[in-house]
């Protein structure tokens, strides 16, 4: 099963890398877009619950890595509630055609 990460810019300055087992992030996130955190924190909750359950499907098992993401993203909400997240970049990168990794 395909996985990146994604690196984001806080409001503070600071940059966390966020793991997710499927590339459904692609579809959800922007390189480059910068959301509201309360959009961001849906727009990623949102894919990472979907890569998970794309998990669970293969293996039986939800992922536990995208549910630490999850916690992850929503603690540095929970910091600081107010202005923009930016998706700094995937790794891998969507492809520039189909959205999707290449």
């Amino acid at each position: 099963m395909p996985e990146l990460t994604f690196t984001t810019r806080w409001p503070d300055g600071r940059s966390l890398q966020t793991y997710s087992p499927s590339l459904v992030v692609h579809d959800h996130l922007q390189a480059g877009a910068s959301y509201e955190v309360a959009d961001f924190v849906d727009r990623a909750t949102t894919a990472l619950t979907q890569a998970s359950d794309r998990v669970e499907a293969r293996w039986g098992r939800p992922c536990t890595a995208a549910r630490a993401s999850m916690d992850t993203i929503r603690l540095a909400a929970a910091d600081q509630p107010e202005g923009l997240v930016t998706v700094v970049a995937f790794d891998p990168p969507a492809h520039p055609f189909t959205g999707s990794a290449s």
